[in-house]
């Protein structure tokens, strides 16, 4: 599963090419904020069974999230968003649904899985499969079953060599998420536990949290526009 800091160079990296002129010191703090809050969860598996990337780690949380924000944006008279930051506001508003949603919970998707849709529905998923062009089979994917039809007309198969990699991994009684702060869950604790905090644990981590970091650091130097010739 990725890292914090994982989850912070890729939220870096989208602040510094959605925001636009909304970029600043204090948007990135906000957005850094709200990319951690899904991880407090973690704590919660220490009492409760639908624990880390369960309870706050879903994608129910950012579309309530969403609702509210358009509720006062759209549906009110006087909107609270607009009227105290304008359309600074309002655009760092939508991006902060988008670092919940994509920033946390996507990418801890197809990195280990996560409980989408808890509380409504309790079951874990993990988003993995392969998409590619091939000069005998055409577009080939491995994300979602399709249904293909047979030689008698009838439908059957997958629309992916192999079928689908996407995986339903049961609910929260069943699936248990290992942390720094709980490494086996569920169980006991030995006194010579190690607790393993994470950086990188593949390649393409690294280059996220090097690139992600470097866009961040170098928008936050050159700042929000460039001076004019």
């Amino acid at each position: 599963m990725p890292s914090l800091v994982v989850h912070y160079a890729f939220v870096g990296l989208l602040a510094a090419t959605l925001l636009g002129a909304a970029f600043d010191r204090r948007s990135l703090l906000l957005s850094i904020l709200v990319v951690t809050f899904p991880d407090v969860d973690a704590f919660i598996g220490l009492y409760w069974q639908a624990g880390h990337r369960a309870a706050t780690t879903n994608l129910v949380i950012p579309a309530v999230l969403a609702l509210l924000i358009g509720v006062d944006l759209y549906a009110r008279e006087d909107s609270y968003i607009r009227g105290r930051w304008g359309a600074y506001g309002v655009r760092v508003s939508w991006f902060c649904v988008v670092v919940y949603a994509v920033g946390h919970v996507v990418l801890d998707l197809i990195t280990g899985g996560a409980n989408l849709f808890w509380p409504l529905y309790d079951q874990f998923y993990q988003l993995s499969g392969h998409l590619e062009l091939s000069s005998q089979r055409g577009i080939v994917q491995t994300f979602v079953e399709l249904p293909q039809p047979t030689s008698q007309g009838a439908t059957g198969g997958t629309g992916a060599s192999g079928g689908s990699t996407t995986q339903s991994m049961g609910n929260s009684s069943e699936v248990q998420m290992s942390t720094g702060i709980d490494p086996n869950p569920g169980q006991s604790e030995p006194d010579n536990v190690d607790r393993v905090f994470p950086i990188a644990r593949s390649g393409w981590e690294l280059v996220i949290l090097v690139v992600g970091t470097f866009a961040t650091a170098a928008r936050l130097v050159v700042g929000h526009d460039l001076p004019e010739e």
